[in-house]
C-alpha cells in the first residue's frame, strides 16, 4: 500500500472517531436536559406546597382579626334593611338563656355584660361553657379528613371599636359621608357592643386550603362539612347568604355561633337564622 492510501485511511479513521465522540457528547447533553426538565415540575410543586404550608402556619400564629368581617361588599350581596324587623308580642323561646343572648345591629349587649373565658390555644379565648363542644367539633372535622383553624374568637370592646373605626375610615377614604360610612361599615364590622365576638360564643373558622375570608370559603370542603354538621355540636352558621335582610350582616360562610344543641338542631331542620328562631 502506498503512502497516499495510508494517509487517506488514517484520515478516515480519525474522522470516524471524531464523529463518534460528538455523538456521545450530544447524547449526554440530551439526557442531562431531559433529566432537568423532568425535575422542574416536582421542584415547582415542592416550592408551591412549601409556600402554602408557610402561609398557613403564619396565619395560625396570628389572630387574623383584621381580616374578619372586613370584606368589601360583594356584587351579589343581599340588600340590608336598616330598620329593626317587627317583633311578635311575645318571644317563643327563653331569650334570657346565656346561650341565646342576641347581639345584632338592633340589640346591643348590656353595659355590664361579662363572660368567663377559657384559652383554647393560638391566642384565642371563648366562653368556658362552649369549649368542650367546640373542641369536639374541630376534632371531628379533622378526623373526617379536613383541615381548618380558628382565626378569630372573643374580642374586647376596645378591639371591636378599633376594627369598626378602621372600616369606617376606609369608606370615608372612598368618598362616603360620615353617616354613610358608618352605615356601610356596620354591615361588615359590627358596631361595638353589637358584635357576637364580644359574647365569647362566636368563632371564625378558616380552611387551610383557602386563606381568605370571602365568599370562596363556602366552596371549601371544610365549610361544607361545618355547614352540614356544626348543629350537632350546638353551632350554627350565623349569617346565611339568604338571611342578610334579617340579620343585618352580609353573608359570612366562616362565622359560627354557639346556641346550644337543641336550638341548633331546630334551626338546622327549619332552615332559619338566629333572629327567626328567637322570634318564632
Amino acid at each position: 500500500m502506498d503512502r497516499k492510501n495510508i494517509n487517506r485511511n488514517n484520515y478516515n479513521s480519525n474522522l470516524l472517531k471524531i464523529l463518534i465522540a460528538l455523538t456521545v457528547v450530544i447524547c449526554v447533553v440530551l439526557v442531562a436536559v431531559a433529566v432537568m426538565l423532568s425535575d422542574k415540575p416536582d421542584k415547582a410543586e415542592e416550592n408551591s406546597d412549601k409556600e402554602i404550608t408557610e402561609k398557613a402556619d403564619e396565619e395560625k400564629k396570628s389572630e387574623n382579626d383584621n381580616a374578619t368581617e372586613e370584606q368589601p361588599p360583594q356584587e351579589d350581596a343581599e340588600v340590608i334593611i336598616e330598620e329593626k324587623p317587627e317583633e311578635p308580642d311575645e318571644a317563643s323561646v327563653d331569650t334570657s338563656a346565656w346561650n341565646l343572648v342576641l347581639a345584632n345591629p338592633w340589640n346591643k349587649l348590656p353595659e355590664d355584660f361579662t363572660v368567663e373565658l377559657s384559652d383554647i390555644g393560638g391566642g384565642h379565648m371563648v366562653d368556658s361553657r362552649i369549649v368542650d363542644d367546640l373542641n369536639q367539633m374541630m376534632s371531628d372535622l379533622a378526623r373526617a379528613g379536613h383541615s381548618a383553624f380558628i382565626c378569630s374568637s372573643f374580642r374586647t370592646n376596645t378591639k371591636q371599636t378599633t376594627l369598626y373605626n378602621n372600616e369606617v375610615n376606609e369608606y370615608l377614604a372612598m368618598g362616603y359621608s360620615e353617616e354613610e360610612a358608618a352605615v356601610e361599615a356596620g354591615k361588615w364590622v359590627a358596631v361595638p357592643g353589637t358584635s357576637e365576638h364580644q359574647t365569647g360564643l362566636a368563632v371564625d373558622i378558616m380552611s387551610n386550603y383557602y386563606l381568605k375570608l370571602d365568599k370562596g370559603q363556602e366552596d371549601t370542603e371544610e365549610q361544607k362539612w361545618l355547614m352540614e354538621n356544626s348543629w350537632k355540636y350546638g353551632f350554627v352558621l350565623r349569617y346565611p347568604n339568604d338571611k342578610s335582610h334579617i340579620t343585618g350582616i352580609y353573608y359570612e360562610p366562616w362565622h359560627y355561633r354557639y346556641v346550644g344543641k337543641d336550638a341548633a338542631k331546630e334551626m338546622f331542620e327549619r332552615d332559619v337564622c338566629f333572629e327567626e328562631y328567637l322570634l318564632g
